[in-house]
């Protein structure tokens, strides 16, 4: 699932870069007639039309299937409710379909560190303090209820959002300046593509059945990510984190939400990061990279204007 995405992306090339490994990608999609889904059919593919919402597609995309890649996506609508639909309708398609192996993309309940009744933190729908998060956290049931063979893969933070608004910007003397909300914390970060060759790394084998297996392709405080960013932009770059209350009053989209979330990684920092060991993922995923190979990679598509 998310073939044409982030996460469902990087197993789909990782699956076609193995011509001659144990597994043959079947990409589903909404949309089988879109640029993304026919390169990916070129790449010899086979492309099905499935959606989260309609548990009949999904049961028919699964069939015969070894195993599946599900993920969610709490952004596009922005609704805890509907994302535990979407889980739900996958869990009971997988266990309609018998599938041997399922890999569920999920996250920790930040509620276990930041509670809904904190009076420091929003909440949201009545329930949840980071909704991206918890909502997964709570769909976890739907697999081990339905005994759908299955392995938790919690992620993290997509490196990929340095790319898109989190990277370093021009304060008013034209200084580059990295503005994380994460104190003196380190923050688990990876490149999105690297979930999905990790994940084909679990797929490989059947010791993680049933496990929960945390990712992550480095921690790094924000000083050490602006030294990164300094390095690779060849030019010096400060680190002026803000206060949670400070980011969540910025008035951009999810602004609310996304404050919790770094306050979760703030305060969790010691658990979270600890809970994903890279010598782990690395032995999933050999060409794990770390945050400067990826900032090399995409040194030209940073945008510090």
């Amino acid at each position: 699932m998310g073939a044409t995405g982030a996460q469902g992306g990087g197993l789909a090339n990782a699956i076609l870069a193995e011509r001659r490994g144990e597994f043959t990608l079947r990409a589903l999609t909404r949309r089988p007639d879109s640029d993304a889904a026919r390169e990916l059919a070129s790449r010899g593919a086979q492309v099905v039309e499935a959606d989260l919402d309609d548990e009949l597609s999904l049961r028919r995309a699964f069939a015969g299937a070894y195993g599946a890649y599900v993920v969610t996506n709490y952004w596009e609508g922005m609704s805890a409710q509907t994302e535990l639909g979407h889980a739900r309708n996958a869990a009971r398609a997988a266990k309609q379909a018998d599938l041997r192996h399922v890999i569920w993309s999920t996250l920790e309940d930040t509620r276990e560190r930041l509670p809904v009744t904190d009076p420091r933190v929003p909440v949201f729908d009545g329930s949840y303090t980071v909704p991206h998060f918890d909502a997964k956290a709570e769909a976890d049931r739907f697999f081990v209820d339905l005994g759908v063979p299955t392995t938790f893969l919690r992620t993290t933070f997509y490196w990929e959002a340095f790319l898109q608004g989190f990277g370093p910007r021009r304060d008013e003397s034209g200084q580059l300046v990295l503005t994380l909300p994460m104190g003196d914390s380190a923050l688990a970060g990876i490149a999105a593509e690297d979930i999905g060759r990790t994940a084909l790394g679990i797929f490989a084998g059947e010791d993680y059945l049933g496990a929960t297996v945390s990712i992550a392709g480095e921690h790094l405080t924000g000083a050490q990510f602006a030294a990164v960013f300094a390095d690779v932009l060849g030019e010096p770059v400060a680190y002026r984190p803000l206060t949670h209350d400070q980011f969540r009053a910025l008035g951009i989209p999810a602004a609310a939400e996304i404050g919790n979330m770094f306050q979760y990684y703030t305060e969790a920092a010691d658990t979270f990061t600890s809970a994903r060991d890279l010598t782990v993922v690395r032995a999933l995923h050999p060409g794990l990279r770390t945050f400067h190979q990826w900032l090399l990679e995409h040194k030209d598509d940073v945008s510090v204007d």
